[in-house]
């Protein structure tokens, strides 16, 4: 196994997801009263992702995010410990005040191409069976968060090896989506 570390829940492998997943809970890492939040469904996307806005775990080069209905996606213990960290941000993401992991992100814009989806880190549930990781994203944000830059040969080499392709975007199905939202917005492509 490669020396170069990607985050705790692909480092020794990708797990598969598992069909009929029914979905689980989140859970802070607070030690008393943490924030557990209930998921309904199998997640979709899951990537790990370089960006410097999405919460990872100590000492990992990135995290994993995949994406749920809104609808399925319910604070259900300790809501009153969740604040936003960045309200100008596209994606609303909602941290625990005392442990700070991020529990989920939401797009509230319409507008937006992923308006409808919420965020989540499948890695905070107990129950395994949740999707897979596809894919890298924004691969080289991670040397905006410090990552020595002469490292990201061996970065993608590992990221290949875990069969997690390396984008600095996101992947070719999701940027589909986005620009047939922005085509069908601007009328270029009729609904």
């Amino acid at each position: 196994m490669s020396a170069t570390t990607i985050h705790p829940s692909v480092d020794h492998g990708v797990k598969p997801g598992t069909e009929g997943f029914a979905g689980g809970t989140l859970v802070c890492k607070c030690a008393q009263n943490p924030v557990v939040v209930t998921v309904k469904g199998q997640s979709a996307h899951n990537h790990v992702c370089g960006c410097t806005k999405c919460w990872k775990p100590a000492g990992s080069l990135f995290s994993m995010i995949a994406v749920v209905p809104r609808d399925n996606v319910t604070v259900t213990e300790n809501a009153d410990k969740l604040a936003i960290v960045d309200a100008a941000a596209a994606i609303q993401r909602h941290a625990c005040k005392g442990c700070g992991v991020h529990m989920y992100g939401r797009i509230e814009n319409k507008n937006h191409p992923f308006y409808g989806l919420d965020f989540i880190h499948t890695e905070l549930s107990r129950q395994s069976g949740w999707s897979a990781p596809e894919f890298a994203a924004f691969v080289s944000s991670i040397i905006e968060a410090g990552a020595n830059p002469a490292n990201q040969g061996a970065v993608r080499s590992r990221l290949k090896e875990l069969g997690l392709e390396p984008y600095d975007c996101l992947s070719p199905p999701l940027m589909d989506h986005i620009a047939t939202h922005i085509a069908k917005a601007s009328g270029a492509l009729k609904a």
